[in-house]
């Protein structure tokens, strides 16, 4: 039972950066990626969006498929390095992406 609550804790958040993908989407100025940075000046402002939105997607369903040794490990099992190291190189993977969108967009 504890596994299950602890995946269904794991995919709230993994909710979570889901709704700042659908929030990027639709804003229509430019979507700050970095937390209290200002968003660059950027040449087309829906497309610079939709690719921040599409980096947070791949965020959030990366980070529900590292959920998944929650489930099918045990308790104490050692598949939830799996989840912690997977997350930290998702996180280091989707800053690697934004510098290149940024490049791409910006003015």
């Amino acid at each position: 039972m504890g596994r299950i609550i602890g995946f269904v804790i794991w995919a709230l958040c993994s909710l979570l950066f889901v709704v700042i993908g659908i929030i990027a989407w639709n804003k229509k100025e430019p979507m700050g990626f970095w937390a209290q940075a200002e968003p660059p000046k950027v040449k087309n402002v829906k497309a610079y969006n939709r690719a921040v939105a599409k980096i947070w997607f791949f965020f959030a369903v990366g980070m529900l498929l590292l959920g998944l040794p929650l489930i099918f490990g045990g308790q104490n099992s050692p598949l939830i390095v799996l989840s912690i190291l997977g997350s930290m190189f998702l996180a280091i993977a989707i800053c690697v992406i934004y510098i290149f969108v940024e490049k791409k967009y910006k003015e």
